[in-house]
């Protein structure tokens, strides 16, 4: 889905419009990075209100969904590492194993998928979640994870080989 012509438009009238078109496709990429629809939706959510904060700054209106793109990814990593800590912090305050998650939904194959993804590089995940679960070229992850194009095609190598040797059968690259 491309962008709306944002030309002119206020910063009500532009957010409003970004978030009608876009808005479940920020939350999607935000729930496959950090695992967690609640936590994705207040990310985007925080995404949102910020690019509205600054619409006034903003240099080119048109370029408003690659912000609103590279600010959810940027804010999920900061979701991620906040979880990191406070998980530290809880597994020294406890004596024995706490699981927060309740039982998986959905079948083993995508619980194993999950699983592997896990186990990546972050970069790793992020390039391989956009270019497969979101279907987006190289160009679009290069521009929402700021790196280069090359850098895109070297994650998404050793991604897709990590991927292979932790599922085997279960991981077809369908590029």
């Amino acid at each position: 889905m491309s962008a709306p012509d944002l030309s002119g438009a206020g910063a009500d009238e532009a957010v409003e419009q970004l978030y009608a078109a876009h808005w479940r496709q920020l939350v999607r990429l935000s729930a496959l990075l950090v695992h967690d629809q609640a936590a994705a939706e207040d990310v985007v959510q925080d995404a949102f209100v910020a690019m509205h904060g600054k619409w006034a700054r903003l240099r080119d209106p048109d370029k408003a969904l690659a912000y609103l793109r590279q600010a959810v990814v940027n804010r999920s990593r900061s979701a991620l590492r906040h979880r990191a800590v406070v998980e530290r912090h809880v597994r020294r305050g406890t004596l024995g194993d706490v699981t927060v998650e309740g039982p998986s939904v959905g079948g083993a194959r995508r619980d194993a998928v999950k699983e592997a993804l896990r186990r990546l590089s972050d970069r790793q995940r992020e390039v391989l979640v956009l270019r497969y679960y979101l279907d987006w070229s190289e160009a679009q992850i290069a521009d929402a994870l700021g790196i280069s194009r090359g850098s895109v095609k070297a994650h998404a190598h050793r991604g897709g080989a990590a991927m292979r040797e932790l599922l085997g059968d279960w991981w077809e690259d369908p590029s």
